[in-house]
């Protein structure tokens, strides 16, 4: 990459943080310039997911940022890596086929995940299921409350095996996706897709499976689409906010046949892992928060995950539109917390 070009990039993301820092990402250091050729300033990512990414939410940043830093009218595209040759077979004779299903968040992956004591076991599970799919343990099922990880490591373990073998067909849904495919085969008469597309795949994610209560049809659809994929030993990992027997009105057969591999149940965090995650988060924001900021946030939202983003989100966008750096001051005004006061003995005896 020539002097030139590394200066053009280096203005891009410099715009880019600058105006729109809510858009930005701790792996932008990751991102490549590839070149700038007929009006197009080509982007290399580490995968598809980050492609995705910025696709959906940053191409008007990045292209404003190209024109602005080039002085051309260009406009900015993601290239995903490309994928290394594979052997034929992939891992346990898996078939090489395309990906599909919902998309993926970048950030959701083992390497963001904060561990803790309320969801190691669930941890070192979906580690060992991405390293050794099919035979590690499955299915694997988490469950707990909503905000505390289930879906990060489902995506995370999807992310590690499309990363280790690019060409398998691993396939994350929400159970209302399933649902919804399943009746518009029926009404359509094209049962016969919807039961290739599901018994055909390496690797089968559903977020939410707690859904499937009441819904006696897609019930039998589903058991039957288990019992292909375990028999042919290819990996199941489901996720519900209550454990398999707690699921209201699920078949016995479909409770046992979850209760055949590992059932992790993850809590919500902890003081400490709560801090933690808030560190993570502002590093992928690439927000600079002080420690005190950190524990104010920790010990006031102690309910979930997403809360102590939505949190921290708060905090930033008003140090964004006062220009003023992230303190406890300002932390406890956009939480809209009064700061504790202080009552004198004399005052309390009157």
């Amino acid at each position: 990459m020539s002097k030139t070009t590394t200066t053009i990039w280096e203005d891009i993301l410099a715009q880019v943080r600058l105006n729109h820092r809510d858009l930005v990402r701790g792996w932008f250091k990751d991102l490549e310039l590839i070149g700038i050729e007929q009006g197009l300033v080509r982007i290399r990512t580490k995968n598809q997911a980050q492609a995705d990414y910025l696709e959906q939410h940053c191409l008007g940043a990045f292209t404003e940022a190209a024109q602005a830093a080039t002085g051309r009218l260009v406009a900015a595209v993601f290239e995903p890596e490309p994928a290394p040759p594979e052997e034929a077979g992939g891992p346990n004779g898996f078939s090489r086929l395309a990906t599909g299903g919902l998309p993926l968040n970048p950030e959701y992956t083992f390497e963001h995940f904060v561990t803790g004591p309320c969801n190691r076991l669930a941890h070192a599970a979906a580690q060992a299921v991405a390293a050794d799919p099919g035979r590690a343990y499955n299915p694997l099922f988490l469950h707990g409350p909503v905000g505390v990880g289930k879906t990060h490591l489902l995506q995370a373990i999807t992310h590690e095996l499309r990363h280790r073998h690019p060409n398998l067909r691993c396939h994350y849904i929400s159970c209302e996706t399933f649902t919804n495919d399943f009746i518009e085969a029926v009404e359509q008469g094209a049962l016969h897709q919807f039961r290739f597309r599901y018994r055909h795949v390496d690797l089968l994610v559903i977020d939410d499976i707690q859904f499937l209560a009441e819904r006696e049809r897609s019930q039998e659809e589903f058991f039957h689409t288990f019992n292909t994929l375990h028999q042919s030993q290819r990996q199941i990992v489901l996720s519900a906010d209550c454990s398999p027997a707690e699921i209201p009105s699920l078949e016995e057969r479909l409770v046992s046949r979850f209760n055949s591999g590992l059932v992790a149940r993850m809590d919500s965090p902890c003081l400490e892992t709560r801090m933690a995650i808030v560190r993570s988060k502002a590093r992928l924001r690439c927000i600079e928060v002080p420690e005190e900021v950190v524990r104010l946030i920790a010990s006031r939202v102690d309910t979930n995950i997403r809360e102590l983003e939505g949190a921290l989100i708060k905090i930033d966008a008003l140090s964004q539109t006062r220009s003023a750096p992230i303190d406890e001051a300002l932390a406890r005004e956009a939480l809209a917390l009064t700061p504790p006061r202080t009552v004198k003995i004399p005052t309390i005896l009157e």
